[in-house]
């Protein structure tokens, strides 16, 4: 199976939680040529819950508007493209959020494929509070909305 960690951690402090989570999206060519192209026009994003404005295929240096409604209040995640891959096995992008999100870090999301022609998606992501106190306050919230996050992410590409 291709390695998704080429998609390289680019913030080492220990400050920063780890997760990376994975599934199976599907088998063969089809499910492929899908998967790899919707991620690309940031279908993880929307097809879990989330608003984003910016050009499409996804580009280093894109700075796409990122919102989400959670409980009436449309929350904005300003991020920034820092990656991006796309290879026979491997396509991916990853992204820093910039000042003002709800959270600092990084995220990865990397469809592979193995040599048994199974498709499957990685979502990988470091967090830390924000630096905004208003978020930082919430950080522990935020954690867990991010879990939600991640299982919409790892269902949105099947």
């Amino acid at each position: 199976m291709t390695d998704p960690s080429a998609i390289v951690w680019r913030t080492g402090d220990a400050a920063f939680r780890r997760s990376e989570v994975s599934s199976v999206i599907g088998t063969g060519e089809d499910v492929w040529e899908r998967a790899s192209a919707d991620l690309l026009q940031w279908r993880v994003k929307t097809r879990s819950g989330f608003a984003v404005k910016g050009p499409t295929p996804i580009s280093v240096g894109d700075r796409p508007v990122i919102h989400v409604r959670v409980l009436g209040v449309t929350v904005i995640e300003p991020v920034e493209v820092v990656e991006v891959v796309a290879e026979h096995d491997r396509v991916a992008f990853a992204y820093r959020t910039l000042p003002g999100h709800p959270v600092r870090g990084e995220e990865a999301f990397i469809v592979h494929r193995g040599d048994d022609d199974v498709v499957r998606i990685t979502v990988r992501s470091l967090t830390a509070p924000s630096d905004v106190a208003g978020w930082r306050a919430v950080h522990p919230l935020l954690r867990l909305a991010q879990r939600v996050a991640r299982r919409r992410y790892l269902r949105a590409l099947s």
